[in-house]
Protein backbone atom coordinates (compact mmCIF):
# COMPACT_ATOMS: atom_id res chain seq x y z
CA UNK A 1 0.00 0.00 0.00
CA UNK A 2 2.89 2.41 0.64
CA UNK A 3 3.45 3.30 -3.04
CA UNK A 4 -0.23 4.15 -3.40
CA UNK A 5 -0.18 6.23 -0.23
CA UNK A 6 2.86 8.15 -1.50
CA UNK A 7 1.21 8.72 -4.88
CA UNK A 8 -1.98 9.93 -3.19
CA UNK A 9 -0.05 12.34 -0.96
CA UNK A 10 1.91 13.69 -3.93
CA UNK A 11 -1.29 14.13 -5.93
CA UNK A 12 -2.92 15.96 -3.02
CA UNK A 13 0.17 18.16 -2.65
CA UNK A 14 0.16 19.02 -6.36
CA UNK A 15 -3.59 19.65 -6.44
CA UNK A 16 -3.53 21.87 -3.36
CA UNK A 17 -0.53 23.83 -4.69
CA UNK A 18 -2.32 24.38 -8.02
CA UNK A 19 -5.53 25.49 -6.27
CA UNK A 20 -3.68 27.90 -3.98
CA UNK A 21 -1.83 29.38 -6.96
CA UNK A 22 -4.87 29.90 -9.19
CA UNK A 23 -7.85 30.18 -6.79
CA UNK A 24 -10.16 33.19 -7.30
CA UNK A 25 -8.97 36.44 -5.80
CA UNK A 26 -10.97 37.87 -2.89
CA UNK A 27 -13.36 40.62 -3.88
CA UNK A 28 -11.82 44.10 -3.93
CA UNK A 29 -8.26 43.16 -4.90
CA UNK A 30 -6.42 44.26 -8.04
CA UNK A 31 -8.42 47.46 -8.46
CA UNK A 32 -7.75 50.56 -10.51
CA UNK A 33 -9.94 53.23 -8.94
CA UNK A 34 -11.22 56.17 -10.98
CA UNK A 35 -9.05 59.22 -11.58
CA UNK A 36 -9.88 62.00 -9.11
CA UNK A 37 -9.15 65.73 -9.24
CA UNK A 38 -6.01 66.33 -7.21
CA UNK A 39 -6.12 68.36 -4.01
CA UNK A 40 -3.10 69.45 -1.93
CA UNK A 41 -0.86 66.79 -3.45
CA UNK A 42 2.74 66.63 -2.20
CA UNK A 43 5.70 64.43 -3.06
CA UNK A 44 7.80 63.39 -0.06
CA UNK A 45 11.14 61.59 0.09
CA UNK A 46 13.60 60.15 2.59
CA UNK A 47 17.09 60.64 1.17
CA UNK A 48 20.65 59.64 2.11
CA UNK A 49 23.91 60.86 0.63
CA UNK A 50 27.61 60.72 1.49
CA UNK A 51 30.41 63.23 1.84
CA UNK A 52 33.85 62.49 0.34
CA UNK A 53 34.98 61.44 3.84
CA UNK A 54 32.28 58.77 3.91
CA UNK A 55 30.12 60.64 6.42
CA UNK A 56 26.43 59.83 6.00
CA UNK A 57 23.90 62.64 5.59
CA UNK A 58 20.15 62.16 5.60
CA UNK A 59 16.90 64.03 5.22
CA UNK A 60 13.76 62.30 6.50
CA UNK A 61 10.27 63.63 5.78
CA UNK A 62 7.81 60.77 5.37
CA UNK A 63 7.12 59.66 8.93
CA UNK A 64 7.28 63.22 10.21
CA UNK A 65 4.30 63.82 7.92
CA UNK A 66 2.61 60.60 9.08
CA UNK A 67 2.92 61.67 12.75
CA UNK A 68 1.62 65.16 11.96
CA UNK A 69 -1.43 63.78 10.15
CA UNK A 70 -2.24 61.43 13.03
CA UNK A 71 -1.74 64.28 15.51
CA UNK A 72 -4.51 66.38 13.96
CA UNK A 73 -7.07 63.62 13.31
CA UNK A 74 -10.47 64.04 14.98
CA UNK A 75 -12.62 61.22 13.62
CA UNK A 76 -10.68 58.43 11.94
CA UNK A 77 -7.17 57.03 11.45
CA UNK A 78 -6.67 53.93 9.28
CA UNK A 79 -3.04 52.86 9.00
CA UNK A 80 -1.88 49.82 7.01
CA UNK A 81 1.84 49.07 7.37
CA UNK A 82 3.82 45.97 6.39
CA UNK A 83 6.80 46.15 8.79
CA UNK A 84 5.79 47.73 12.11
CA UNK A 85 8.33 46.55 14.68
CA UNK A 86 11.79 47.13 16.16
CA UNK A 87 13.38 43.93 14.83
CA UNK A 88 16.90 44.59 13.52
CA UNK A 89 18.17 41.13 12.58
CA UNK A 90 21.96 41.02 12.34
CA UNK A 91 22.10 44.83 12.39
CA UNK A 92 21.00 44.97 16.06
CA UNK A 93 22.81 47.59 18.14
CA UNK A 94 23.01 50.26 15.47
CA UNK A 95 21.66 53.75 16.03
CA UNK A 96 18.31 53.50 14.26
CA UNK A 97 15.42 55.89 14.62
CA UNK A 98 12.80 54.20 16.86
CA UNK A 99 10.02 54.54 14.29
CA UNK A 100 7.82 51.77 15.70
CA UNK A 101 7.86 53.32 19.18
CA UNK A 102 7.27 56.83 17.82
CA UNK A 103 4.31 55.75 15.72
CA UNK A 104 2.84 53.74 18.60
CA UNK A 105 3.18 56.75 20.90
CA UNK A 106 1.56 59.06 18.33
CA UNK A 107 -1.48 56.78 18.00
CA UNK A 108 -1.83 56.22 21.75
CA UNK A 109 -1.49 59.94 22.49
CA UNK A 110 -4.05 60.99 19.92
CA UNK A 111 -6.51 58.34 21.08
CA UNK A 112 -6.11 59.64 24.66
CA UNK A 113 -6.68 63.23 23.48
CA UNK A 114 -9.71 62.28 21.38
CA UNK A 115 -11.42 59.24 22.99
CA UNK A 116 -14.09 59.17 20.25
CA UNK A 117 -11.45 58.85 17.53
CA UNK A 118 -11.73 55.60 15.58
CA UNK A 119 -8.19 54.29 15.11
CA UNK A 120 -7.42 51.10 13.18
CA UNK A 121 -3.98 49.61 12.49
CA UNK A 122 -3.75 46.89 9.83
CA UNK A 123 -0.48 45.02 9.60
CA UNK A 124 1.21 41.87 8.36
CA UNK A 125 1.49 38.76 10.60
CA UNK A 126 5.25 38.82 10.08
CA UNK A 127 5.30 41.38 12.92
CA UNK A 128 4.11 38.62 15.26
CA UNK A 129 6.20 35.94 13.51
CA UNK A 130 2.87 34.49 12.37
CA UNK A 131 1.55 34.19 15.91
CA UNK A 132 4.81 33.04 17.46
CA UNK A 133 5.44 36.32 19.32
CA UNK A 134 3.30 38.84 21.19
CA UNK A 135 4.85 42.27 20.43
CA UNK A 136 4.51 44.74 23.26
CA UNK A 137 3.75 47.74 21.06
CA UNK A 138 0.73 46.02 19.48
CA UNK A 139 -0.58 45.15 22.94
CA UNK A 140 -0.08 48.77 23.99
CA UNK A 141 -2.17 49.91 21.03
CA UNK A 142 -4.97 47.49 21.90
CA UNK A 143 -4.97 48.61 25.53
CA UNK A 144 -5.27 52.23 24.36
CA UNK A 145 -8.37 51.42 22.32
CA UNK A 146 -6.69 51.21 18.91
CA UNK A 147 -8.04 48.30 16.91
CA UNK A 148 -5.22 46.09 15.59
CA UNK A 149 -5.98 43.92 12.55
CA UNK A 150 -3.45 41.21 11.68
CA UNK A 151 -4.07 40.33 8.03
CA UNK A 152 -5.33 36.86 7.15
CA UNK A 153 -2.88 35.92 4.40
CA UNK A 154 -4.55 32.57 3.66
CA UNK A 155 -6.99 34.50 1.46
CA UNK A 156 -4.16 35.27 -0.96
CA UNK A 157 -2.87 33.11 -3.77
CA UNK A 158 0.33 31.16 -3.19
CA UNK A 159 3.51 32.83 -4.40
CA UNK A 160 5.48 29.68 -3.50
CA UNK A 161 3.09 26.85 -4.49
CA UNK A 162 5.80 24.19 -4.20
CA UNK A 163 5.70 24.69 -0.43
CA UNK A 164 2.24 26.14 0.08
CA UNK A 165 0.55 23.01 -1.25
CA UNK A 166 2.02 20.96 1.58
CA UNK A 167 1.52 23.74 4.16
CA UNK A 168 -2.20 24.09 3.46
CA UNK A 169 -2.64 20.30 3.73
CA UNK A 170 -1.00 20.01 7.16
CA UNK A 171 1.00 22.63 9.11
CA UNK A 172 -1.55 25.42 8.54
CA UNK A 173 -4.10 23.65 10.73
CA UNK A 174 -1.73 23.40 13.68
CA UNK A 175 -2.15 27.12 14.37
CA UNK A 176 0.49 28.98 16.38
CA UNK A 177 0.99 30.52 19.80
CA UNK A 178 3.49 32.87 21.40
CA UNK A 179 4.11 30.46 24.30
CA UNK A 180 6.55 27.61 23.92
CA UNK A 181 8.90 29.05 21.30
CA UNK A 182 12.24 27.24 21.14
CA UNK A 183 13.83 28.42 17.89
CA UNK A 184 15.57 31.80 17.46
CA UNK A 185 13.53 34.63 16.01
CA UNK A 186 15.13 35.09 12.55
CA UNK A 187 14.30 38.81 12.59
CA UNK A 188 15.13 39.90 16.12
CA UNK A 189 15.05 38.94 19.81
CA UNK A 190 13.02 36.16 21.37
CA UNK A 191 12.19 32.60 20.43
CA UNK A 192 9.43 31.29 18.19
CA UNK A 193 7.88 27.89 17.44
CA UNK A 194 8.75 25.84 14.37
CA UNK A 195 5.30 26.74 13.04
CA UNK A 196 6.50 30.35 12.51
CA UNK A 197 9.24 29.13 10.17
CA UNK A 198 6.85 26.85 8.29
CA UNK A 199 4.46 29.77 7.69
CA UNK A 200 7.29 32.13 6.71
CA UNK A 201 8.15 29.87 3.75
CA UNK A 202 4.87 30.80 2.02
CA UNK A 203 6.41 34.22 1.20
CA UNK A 204 3.01 35.96 1.21
CA UNK A 205 2.62 39.44 2.66
CA UNK A 206 0.35 42.38 3.21
CA UNK A 207 3.01 44.66 1.79
CA UNK A 208 0.87 47.82 1.75
CA UNK A 209 1.98 51.11 3.33
CA UNK A 210 -0.95 53.53 3.54
CA UNK A 211 -2.60 56.08 5.81
CA UNK A 212 -6.07 57.65 5.71
CA UNK A 213 -7.14 60.37 8.18
CA UNK A 214 -9.78 63.04 8.41
CA UNK A 215 -8.47 66.59 8.07
CA UNK A 216 -10.92 69.36 8.82
CA UNK A 217 -14.08 68.59 6.88
CA UNK A 218 -12.20 66.52 4.32
CA UNK A 219 -9.95 63.48 4.02
CA UNK A 220 -6.24 62.96 3.47
CA UNK A 221 -4.44 59.91 2.12
CA UNK A 222 -0.77 58.97 2.04
CA UNK A 223 0.80 56.12 0.05
CA UNK A 224 4.47 55.31 0.58
CA UNK A 225 7.27 52.77 0.16
CA UNK A 226 8.44 53.36 3.76
CA UNK A 227 7.86 51.12 6.79
CA UNK A 228 7.65 52.17 10.47
CA UNK A 229 10.43 49.68 11.15
CA UNK A 230 13.43 50.79 13.17
CA UNK A 231 16.06 48.99 11.09
CA UNK A 232 14.50 50.50 7.92
CA UNK A 233 14.75 54.06 9.23
CA UNK A 234 17.86 54.80 7.13
CA UNK A 235 16.37 53.55 3.87
CA UNK A 236 15.62 55.82 0.94
CA UNK A 237 11.88 56.02 0.31
CA UNK A 238 9.16 58.03 -1.44
CA UNK A 239 5.55 58.97 -0.68
CA UNK A 240 2.62 60.89 -2.10
CA UNK A 241 0.23 62.82 0.16
CA UNK A 242 -3.11 63.97 -1.26
CA UNK A 243 -6.55 65.18 -0.22
CA UNK A 244 -10.06 64.74 -1.54
CA UNK A 245 -12.11 61.87 -2.94
CA UNK A 246 -9.00 59.81 -3.78
CA UNK A 247 -8.38 59.46 -0.02
CA UNK A 248 -11.81 57.81 0.27
CA UNK A 249 -10.83 55.45 -2.57
CA UNK A 250 -7.78 54.56 -0.49
CA UNK A 251 -10.06 53.91 2.49
CA UNK A 252 -12.28 51.72 0.31
CA UNK A 253 -9.25 49.68 -0.74
CA UNK A 254 -8.55 48.89 2.92
CA UNK A 255 -12.13 47.85 3.70
CA UNK A 256 -11.70 44.57 1.84
CA UNK A 257 -8.60 43.59 3.81
CA UNK A 258 -10.10 44.55 7.18
CA UNK A 259 -13.27 42.60 6.41
CA UNK A 260 -11.26 39.36 6.19
CA UNK A 261 -10.80 39.66 9.96
CA UNK A 262 -14.40 40.66 10.59
CA UNK A 263 -13.58 44.36 11.01
CA UNK A 264 -15.73 46.98 9.33
CA UNK A 265 -13.90 50.22 8.74
CA UNK A 266 -15.94 53.34 9.54
CA UNK A 267 -16.00 56.47 7.43
CA UNK A 268 -17.89 57.60 4.32
CA UNK A 269 -18.03 55.73 1.05
CA UNK A 270 -16.14 57.12 -1.93
CA UNK A 271 -18.27 59.16 -4.36
CA UNK A 272 -19.04 57.79 -7.79
CA UNK A 273 -17.06 58.63 -10.90
CA UNK A 274 -17.50 62.08 -12.41
CA UNK A 275 -19.80 62.09 -15.47
CA UNK A 276 -17.15 63.86 -17.57
CA UNK A 277 -13.39 63.20 -17.83
CA UNK A 278 -11.29 64.90 -15.16
CA UNK A 279 -9.13 67.74 -16.45
CA UNK A 280 -5.89 69.01 -14.96
CA UNK A 281 -3.84 67.11 -12.37
CA UNK A 282 -5.47 63.96 -11.03
CA UNK A 283 -4.78 61.04 -8.71
CA UNK A 284 -5.66 57.35 -9.08
CA UNK A 285 -5.37 54.65 -6.39
CA UNK A 286 -4.08 51.28 -7.65
CA UNK A 287 -3.80 47.91 -5.93
CA UNK A 288 -2.13 44.61 -6.77
CA UNK A 289 -2.28 43.61 -10.46
CA UNK A 290 -3.68 47.00 -11.48
CA UNK A 291 -0.28 48.46 -10.55
CA UNK A 292 1.39 46.21 -13.12
CA UNK A 293 -1.07 47.26 -15.80
CA UNK A 294 -0.49 50.95 -15.04
CA UNK A 295 3.30 50.53 -15.14
CA UNK A 296 3.16 48.69 -18.45
CA UNK A 297 0.77 51.27 -19.90
CA UNK A 298 3.08 54.13 -18.86
CA UNK A 299 6.12 52.47 -20.44
CA UNK A 300 4.29 51.52 -23.62
CA UNK A 301 2.82 55.05 -23.94
CA UNK A 302 6.28 56.65 -23.87
CA UNK A 303 7.27 57.98 -27.27
CA UNK A 304 10.66 58.73 -28.82
CA UNK A 305 12.27 61.57 -26.90
CA UNK A 306 10.07 61.14 -23.80
CA UNK A 307 11.91 60.79 -20.50
CA UNK A 308 11.29 57.68 -18.41
CA UNK A 309 12.95 57.46 -14.98
CA UNK A 310 12.75 54.43 -12.68
CA UNK A 311 14.08 54.13 -9.13
CA UNK A 312 13.23 50.79 -7.52
CA UNK A 313 14.48 48.41 -4.85
CA UNK A 314 13.73 45.22 -6.83
CA UNK A 315 13.32 44.96 -10.61
CA UNK A 316 12.68 41.45 -11.93
CA UNK A 317 9.27 41.28 -13.63
CA UNK A 318 9.83 39.91 -17.13
CA UNK A 319 7.02 41.88 -18.84
CA UNK A 320 8.36 45.14 -17.43
CA UNK A 321 11.94 44.35 -18.42
CA UNK A 322 10.88 43.51 -21.96
CA UNK A 323 8.80 46.70 -22.13
CA UNK A 324 11.79 48.77 -21.00
CA UNK A 325 14.05 47.22 -23.63
CA UNK A 326 11.41 47.92 -26.28
CA UNK A 327 11.13 51.55 -25.10
CA UNK A 328 14.90 51.95 -25.34
CA UNK A 329 14.83 50.65 -28.91
CA UNK A 330 12.19 53.14 -30.01
CA UNK A 331 14.14 56.11 -28.66
CA UNK A 332 12.74 56.78 -25.18
CA UNK A 333 15.24 58.53 -22.88
CA UNK A 334 15.46 55.89 -20.17
CA UNK A 335 17.28 55.99 -16.82
CA UNK A 336 17.11 53.12 -14.32
CA UNK A 337 18.40 53.58 -10.76
CA UNK A 338 18.65 50.38 -8.72
CA UNK A 339 19.62 49.21 -5.27
CA UNK A 340 22.70 46.95 -5.51
CA UNK A 341 20.88 44.30 -3.44
CA UNK A 342 23.88 44.01 -1.16
CA UNK A 343 22.53 44.78 2.32
CA UNK A 344 19.66 43.30 4.32
CA UNK A 345 19.75 44.36 7.98
CA UNK A 346 23.34 43.39 8.61
CA UNK A 347 23.41 40.40 6.25
CA UNK A 348 25.23 40.63 2.93
CA UNK A 349 23.09 39.56 -0.03
CA UNK A 350 24.16 38.18 -3.40
CA UNK A 351 22.93 40.95 -5.69
CA UNK A 352 19.86 39.07 -6.95
CA UNK A 353 17.70 40.07 -8.78
CA UNK A 354 18.97 43.54 -9.65
CA UNK A 355 22.50 42.73 -10.81
CA UNK A 356 21.50 40.11 -13.40
CA UNK A 357 18.65 42.38 -14.56
CA UNK A 358 20.95 45.40 -14.74
CA UNK A 359 23.37 43.38 -16.88
CA UNK A 360 20.52 42.58 -19.26
CA UNK A 361 19.35 46.20 -19.44
CA UNK A 362 22.87 47.53 -19.89
CA UNK A 363 23.46 45.09 -22.74
CA UNK A 364 20.33 46.51 -24.42
CA UNK A 365 21.68 50.05 -24.11
CA UNK A 366 19.58 51.17 -21.13
CA UNK A 367 21.50 53.60 -18.84
CA UNK A 368 21.75 52.03 -15.36
CA UNK A 369 23.22 53.40 -12.13
CA UNK A 370 23.35 52.05 -8.58
CA UNK A 371 22.33 53.85 -5.42
CA UNK A 372 25.31 54.53 -3.17
CA UNK A 373 24.53 52.60 0.02
CA UNK A 374 26.40 51.67 3.19
CA UNK A 375 24.07 49.32 5.04
CA UNK A 376 20.80 51.03 4.12
CA UNK A 377 18.64 50.22 1.10
CA UNK A 378 17.47 52.27 -1.86
CA UNK A 379 13.90 51.25 -1.08
CA UNK A 380 11.92 53.50 -3.45
CA UNK A 381 9.42 52.12 -5.95
CA UNK A 382 8.95 54.91 -8.49
CA UNK A 383 8.29 55.44 -12.20
CA UNK A 384 8.20 58.94 -13.68
CA UNK A 385 7.29 59.59 -17.32
CA UNK A 386 7.65 63.08 -18.82
CA UNK A 387 7.08 64.36 -22.37
CA UNK A 388 9.95 65.38 -24.60
CA UNK A 389 8.92 69.05 -24.63
CA UNK A 390 7.82 71.55 -22.02
CA UNK A 391 4.13 70.98 -22.79
CA UNK A 392 1.97 67.95 -22.22
CA UNK A 393 1.34 65.72 -19.24
CA UNK A 394 3.69 63.84 -16.95
CA UNK A 395 2.88 60.67 -15.01
CA UNK A 396 4.16 59.42 -11.64
CA UNK A 397 3.51 55.98 -10.12
CA UNK A 398 4.84 55.18 -6.64
CA UNK A 399 3.93 53.11 -3.61
CA UNK A 400 4.60 49.78 -1.93
CA UNK A 401 5.04 47.54 -4.98
CA UNK A 402 8.46 46.48 -6.16
CA UNK A 403 8.64 45.65 -9.84
CA UNK A 404 8.55 41.88 -9.30
CA UNK A 405 6.23 38.95 -9.93
CA UNK A 406 5.30 38.68 -6.26
CA UNK A 407 4.45 42.36 -5.93
CA UNK A 408 2.64 42.85 -9.26
CA UNK A 409 0.89 39.56 -10.08
CA UNK A 410 -1.82 39.53 -7.36
CA UNK A 411 0.26 37.51 -4.88
CA UNK A 412 0.95 40.16 -2.22
CA UNK A 413 -1.34 42.92 -1.03
CA UNK A 414 0.07 46.13 -2.55
CA UNK A 415 -1.00 49.77 -2.95
CA UNK A 416 0.46 52.39 -5.27
CA UNK A 417 -0.84 55.73 -6.47
CA UNK A 418 -0.74 57.33 -9.91
CA UNK A 419 -0.46 61.09 -10.37
CA UNK A 420 -1.05 62.50 -13.86
CA UNK A 421 -1.00 66.17 -14.77
CA UNK A 422 0.73 69.07 -16.52
CA UNK A 423 4.51 68.95 -16.32
CA UNK A 424 4.39 72.08 -14.15
CA UNK A 425 2.51 70.30 -11.34
CA UNK A 426 4.59 70.89 -8.21
CA UNK A 427 4.58 67.29 -7.00
CA UNK A 428 5.77 66.09 -10.42
CA UNK A 429 8.53 68.72 -10.43
CA UNK A 430 9.61 67.58 -6.94
CA UNK A 431 9.66 63.92 -8.02
CA UNK A 432 11.85 64.79 -11.01
CA UNK A 433 14.20 66.77 -8.78
CA UNK A 434 14.43 63.83 -6.36
CA UNK A 435 15.43 61.47 -9.15
CA UNK A 436 17.94 63.96 -10.54
CA UNK A 437 19.63 64.31 -7.15
CA UNK A 438 19.99 60.55 -6.85
CA UNK A 439 21.15 60.04 -10.44
CA UNK A 440 23.67 62.91 -10.72
CA UNK A 441 26.21 62.07 -8.04
CA UNK A 442 28.95 64.65 -7.34
CA UNK A 443 32.26 64.38 -5.45
CA UNK A 444 30.76 66.53 -2.70
CA UNK A 445 27.39 64.74 -2.57
CA UNK A 446 27.75 61.06 -3.44
CA UNK A 447 24.35 59.53 -4.19
CA UNK A 448 24.93 56.90 -6.88
CA UNK A 449 27.57 54.84 -8.65
CA UNK A 450 28.11 53.87 -12.30
CA UNK A 451 26.92 50.53 -13.64
CA UNK A 452 30.49 49.16 -13.66
CA UNK A 453 30.67 49.43 -9.86
CA UNK A 454 28.48 46.30 -9.49
CA UNK A 455 28.74 44.68 -12.91
CA UNK A 456 29.56 41.26 -11.47
CA UNK A 457 26.54 39.10 -12.36
CA UNK A 458 27.63 35.59 -13.32
CA UNK A 459 25.84 33.23 -15.68
CA UNK A 460 24.75 31.20 -12.66
CA UNK A 461 23.28 34.32 -11.02
CA UNK A 462 21.33 35.13 -14.18
CA UNK A 463 19.86 31.64 -14.32
CA UNK A 464 19.22 31.61 -10.58
CA UNK A 465 17.29 34.86 -10.77
CA UNK A 466 15.12 33.56 -13.63
CA UNK A 467 14.32 30.34 -11.75
CA UNK A 468 13.54 32.19 -8.51
CA UNK A 469 11.29 34.69 -10.29
CA UNK A 470 9.39 31.97 -12.15
CA UNK A 471 8.86 29.56 -9.26
CA UNK A 472 8.38 31.92 -6.31
CA UNK A 473 11.25 30.30 -4.39
CA UNK A 474 12.59 33.69 -3.35
CA UNK A 475 12.03 36.61 -1.01
CA UNK A 476 11.73 39.19 -3.81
Amino acid sequence: MWPWIVVALLAAWFAMGAWQRYKPLPEGLGRAFVERPVEAVRFLADETWYAPSGERHARRRIFDEVMALIGQAERLVVLDMFLFNDFAGAADGQDFRPLSAELTAALVERKAQRPTLEAVVITDPLNTLYGGLEPGHLERLREAGVRVVVTDLTRLRASNPLWSGAWHLGPRWLGNHHDGGWLPNPLGPGQVPLRSYLTLLNFNANHRKTLVVDRGEGWTGLVTSANPHDASSRHGNVALRFEGAAALDLLASERSVASWSGVRLPGPEAPGAAPTPVEGARVQVLTEGAIREALLAAIEASEPGDRLDIAVFYLSHRELIEALVAAQRRGVALRVLLDPNRDAFGIEKGGIPNRPVAHELHAAGVPVRWCATQGEQCHSKLLLRRPAGAAGEAELILGSANFTRRNLDDLNLETSVRLVGPVGTEALIDAAAFFSRRWHSTPQRITSEPFAAHDDASTWQRWRYRIMEATGLSTF
